[in-house]
């Protein structure tokens, strides 16, 4: 009934659409300021993408005809209200409040169109406008209003309302509701209010979101943001204001929790660091970060989480780059040694514990002989008879299902767990696909999906689909929504992998077709194909990109140089253009300064790159997504780049089809890949991924190189790419509900 009245109201409002009718008289000179409210009316109901006198901001019917009542028949009553209240006197006045009304207008339709403000607020908007108006019409405060306000309404009529005398009471609310919506921005915008009195209390918050931040403001003690920090009494606070004092600081900000409790000195601590240079023992300082971990995530797991734990140059992001910096990037340099003692001397002195942490950490960077290397050391290092399930039991299962995940990426989970007792085993794979609707982001499910698309073991496929299953039931059973979504997917993804089950991916989650590219979804409007290559400046690149220029025929195409890009156009065939920056020196920046300026080309031209390949490691792809044009069809990476790189890709090109590889990407398999490519876009075909796969399975199979035969087994098409499926697949499902 409630809808029924709510649709006719708008009917009625919207027979003479957004007017204010008969209901006032409206003098001559303020005709005008009506005309502009009622055209901000007119604009909302634009925004939607059709002026049809109803204001779409949902799939919820009911909402749309709050949010058309509000904009139409509660604006113009405001109007009349302002043209008939006595409380208004004078033109001016008037004018000042029919311009509030306009203003609020306004600043809905822009918040909306900027995804700064829900739309569906708008009733709540214009409920607490005009309460705000008659309060300001009053000359009384309207800090009350705020106070019971979403931050987001309260920031519109804050500034609508500047004049009103209760603005700075109103401005300290917001502040307040601000800094507990964003801590990690409280710092950088508390100045003007250092000597309120909740100055103190937003300081430790700060603390607690960011530990390092509050570091840096606290070096400058003579500032006010500095002088406030240092006069806090906040146990947590103090000490990071002496650590701000510490040479080479940043060093001991994974172990404050253990600082602060007395478990750790900076004494001993500046054993293993040194000054920074002198003394800095890098094996050292690593196994303290990894035992420091270990007994963090143990606090985790009962729900008290470390303050120094997440975060820039918290634990686990120090953890991570020293790996990477001390461990992996050294092997993996030597990965042309044949000599394995030397190849393998960086982490010689670790532990099976401290190898773990090495490995699960380098997941992006890690190569996969580099991998298998330091696996097979790991085993050796756990003894004559190596027992893995005590090594997790170790480490308190801390990042057990990422290293599930790599160890069946780089065929190692079978040997892994065939050196724990069967029950174990069982119990540990039974733990891999549980509890995967708990996380806050789909990166548990998604190292699921990769590894299963990586094991060859019929038996542990089975236990893996059939835990998925139960999961999946349970998850009915509890009414359990996320879980029965994940689940399902999962399921469906897994089952649609045997062609004898002779499932279409397409029609049973809705996602596009993944075994295939037609070429009109690849085409512009032109009749052109655009590719972008990202190339990047170290050795790698600069050697690969030679080789990528001249594996182009000049009798099928035409090179075009300038000093920042190529141009190569096809002669024969469809229209194939591919625009590659030159991999100048990284050092000094120019290689992505190349990428500025072709882009910059390419949004002038009207050029939009369907196909996107990026060329090099896995540490320079987030360079290219963040280069990486919208909607693209084809992404070739040169690695894999984790689910992080994948998300973010998705989220840019929702049905890109990715190949990637789990290590860095080879030229000697790339130009096949590449060519392969290119002459099925010049034939106008559609591309059949299985086709190609087959065709350069063929190829590779005989190439007298060892290391490319091995490299091309570590290929991932894009119907294999399961992780990416799933991402797709789960991105669809949530928008259709």
């Amino acid at each position: 009934m409630k809808k029924l009245v709510l649709y006719l109201i708008v009917i009625l409002i919207s027979t003479d659409s957004f007017a204010w009718g008969d209901t006032c008289t409206i003098p001559f000179q303020r005709i005008r300021f009506h005309d502009r409210i009622n055209d901000e009316q007119k604009k909302c109901d634009k925004s939607d993408g059709k002026s049809d006198g109803i204001v779409h901001v949902s799939k919820n019917e009911e909402i749309n005809l709050q949010v058309t009542d509000v904009i139409t028949r509660k604006i113009d009553a405001l109007q009349c209200f302002v043209e008939n209240s006595p409380k208004i006197v004078g033109n001016n006045e008037k004018i000042r409040n029919l311009n509030y009304i306009e203003e609020v207008l306004r600043a809905f339709r822009t918040g909306w169109k900027s995804r700064q403000l829900n739309p569906a607020l708008a009733p709540e908007l214009l409920s607490v406008f005009e309460r705000s108006l008659h309060a300001n019409i009053d000359s009384q405060s309207i800090a009350p209003y705020i106070e019971e306000s979403p931050l987001e309404i309260g920031n519109i009529l804050v500034t609508i309302f500047s004049k009103n005398i209760g603005y700075a009471e109103s401005k300290k609310i917001l502040f307040i509701k601000y800094a507990q919506a964003n801590p990690d921005k409280i710092l950088t915008n508390i100045k003007p209010y250092v000597n309120e009195s909740f100055a103190d209390s937003l300081v430790i918050l700060a603390c607690q979101k960011d530990p390092v931040q509050m570091y840096s403001f606290a070096q400058a003690i003579n500032t006010p943001v500095g002088k406030l920090i240092h006069r806090s009494s906040d146990p947590l606070v103090v000490a990071i204001s002496k650590l701000s004092q510490t040479p080479n600081a940043l060093f001991y900000f994974p172990f404050l929790d253990d600082i602060l409790s007395g478990k750790q000195t900076i004494e001993n601590i500046k054993k293993v660091v040194g000054d920074g240079n002198i003394g800095y023992d890098s094996v050292g300082y690593f196994q303290l970060l990894v035992k420091t971990e270990i007994d963090y995530y143990a606090r985790l797991v009962k729900k008290d989480t470390p303050i120094a734990m997440f975060g820039t140059n918290g634990l686990r992001d120090v953890l991570q780059r020293k790996a990477i910096q001390h461990f992996i990037t050294p092997i993996n340099e030597l990965h042309e040694q044949n000599n394995l003692n030397i190849r393998m001397r960086a982490i010689a002195p670790l532990s099976p514990q401290e190898i773990y942490y090495v490995m699960v950490m380098g997941e992006n960077d890690i190569y996969t002989s580099s991998y298998k290397h330091s696996f097979t050391r790991l085993i050796e290092k756990l003894g004559p008879k190596p027992k893995t399930d005590d090594l997790l039991m170790s480490v308190n299962m801390d990042y057990f299902k990422k290293f599930i995940k790599m160890a069946a990426n780089f065929n190692q989970l079978d040997t892994f767990l065939k050196l724990m007792p069967p029950k174990s085993s069982v119990t540990l794979m039974k733990a891999f696909v549980a509890k995967l609707d708990n996380a806050d982001n789909l990166e548990d499910a998604v190292d699921v999906a990769d590894s299963y698309s990586s094991i060859r073991d019929k038996d542990l496929l089975r236990t893996i689909l059939d835990n998925v299953t139960l999961n999946e039931l349970a998850s009915i059973d509890e009414n359990n929504e996320k879980g029965i979504v994940i689940y399902g997917l999962l399921k469906t993804i897994f089952l649609s992998l045997n062609p004898a089950n002779n499932i279409d991916l397409t029609t049973e989650i809705g996602i596009p077709p993944i075994y295939s590219v037609d070429p009109k979804n690849l085409t512009d409007d032109s009749g052109r194909i655009i590719q972008q290559v990202f190339f990047y400046g170290d050795d790698d690149g600069k050697t690969n990109f030679n080789g990528f220029i001249n594996s182009f025929s000049p009798k099928e195409w035409r090179i075009e140089k300038n000093e920042e890009w190529v141009t190569i156009k096809s002669l024969k065939g469809k229209k194939v253009w591919i625009y590659a920056n030159r991999p100048l020196d990284s050092d000094k920046n120019l290689d992505d300064s190349a990428q500025v300026h072709l882009n910059n080309y390419l949004s002038k031209n009207d050029l939009a790159p369907s196909v996107v390949i990026h060329r090099g490691h896995s540490y320079w792809l987030p360079g290219t997504i963040k280069r990486m044009p919208g909607d693209a069809k084809i992404i070739v990476l040169g690695s894999c780049g984790g689910y992080k790189n994948l998300n973010r890709i998705l989220s840019l090109c929702p049905d890109a089809h990715i190949i990637s590889t789990k290590e860095i990407g080879k030229g000697d398999i790339n130009r096949p890949i590449l060519n392969y490519l290119n002459q099925t876009f010049l034939s106008g075909k559609t591309l059949q991924w299985k086709d190609m796969w087959a065709s350069l399975t063929k190829t590779f199979s005989t190439d007298p190189s060892a290391a490319v035969r091995e490299s091309w087994e570590d290929y991932i098409p894009p119907y294999k790419n399961l992780g990416a499926i799933f991402i797709i697949a789960y991105n669809k499902k949530i928008e259709s509900q």
